[in-house]
């Protein structure tokens, strides 16, 4: 299966795309548009062809907009990781929470990431040595208490079974103010209680994450991080009540809700 590139800016962190089919156009029209464009480039300036076939290569974005990493809180550690941190605007969508420490993140053994919400408790482990920064990130976001009130807001169904969570706005597009790598994709699998993290693209990791309910197929662009321990079952009963298909990248706002009261880890 083709995936589409993913959402611009502003655009909600989806795990699950579904493929767009491009409109049938007339071949002939095509090659005589692209040719009286090319004309008019060249004769506009010399150097306006090649900025533009720069930006066509960079998949449409040439980097001017991505704040450059912060010094002081991404130096790679004595292992030589680096987790590509990045400050980003929390507005118009978001909370700003400051950056994590991740140059002194654990990278190591494993850590429990407590879910307390309305239908009850959800616990995870997460894996420090495959995942340091993604733990490093929901451990400050839990210290901030960055989730506490969000719903999970977005229940997936059809050929792929997932509860998406960790956006504290409910709309989708709720993210904080940074941005980090992704991690662990290797040979990386979606099985019942796998939890990942849902994303807009290649390194823009920030706070929303999927629990995967049933096995199945998914790309490994999405960072797995952790194993649901104990209260699958909670994410089980939000899935027997299905959805209200809002969401045109698929499924929907969950008919019976889940919020999420408090995040620890420890």
């Amino acid at each position: 299966m083709t995936y589409p590139p993913p959402p611009a800016p502003g655009q909600p962190y989806q795990p699950y795309p579904p493929p767009v089919p491009a409109p049938a156009k007339s071949r002939r029209g095509l090659v005589i548009g692209l040719v009286v464009g090319a004309v008019v480039l060249v004769l506009l300036c010399a150097g306006c062809l090649t900025t533009a076939l720069v930006y066509y290569l960079n998949d449409g974005s040439d980097g001017s907009d991505a704040a450059p990493p912060i010094s002081g809180g991404d130096t790679p550690s004595a292992g030589g990781v680096s987790c590509g941190a990045r400050s980003q605007p929390a507005e118009p969508v978001g909370k700003a929470v400051g950056m994590p420490d991740f140059a002194g993140a654990p990278r190591s053994g494993t850590v429990t990431m407590r879910i307390a919400t309305n239908l009850g408790g959800i616990t995870i482990a997460m894996d420090r040595a495959a995942t340091p920064c993604t733990a490093a990130s929901f451990a400050h976001l839990a210290a901030k208490h960055y989730f506490d009130g969000g719903p999970c807001h977005r229940l997936v169904t059809e050929g792929l079974s997932i509860l998406q969570c960790g956006d504290p706005t409910g709309t989708g597009m709720g993210r904080p103010d940074y941005a980090f790598t992704d991690e662990n994709l290797t040979g990386a699998r979606y099985t019942r209680g796998v939890v990942a993290m849902a994303n807009s693209g290649a390194g823009t990791n920030g706070g929303q994450f999927f629990i995967v309910f049933k096995d199945g197929e998914l790309d490994p662009l999405y960072t797995p991080f952790g194993m649901v321990t104990s209260g699958l079952e909670i994410v089980d009963q939000v899935a027997a009540g299905g959805h209200d298909n809002s969401i045109s990248a698929g499924g929907g706002k969950p008919t019976v809700e889940i919020k999420i009261q408090a995040v620890t880890v420890s």
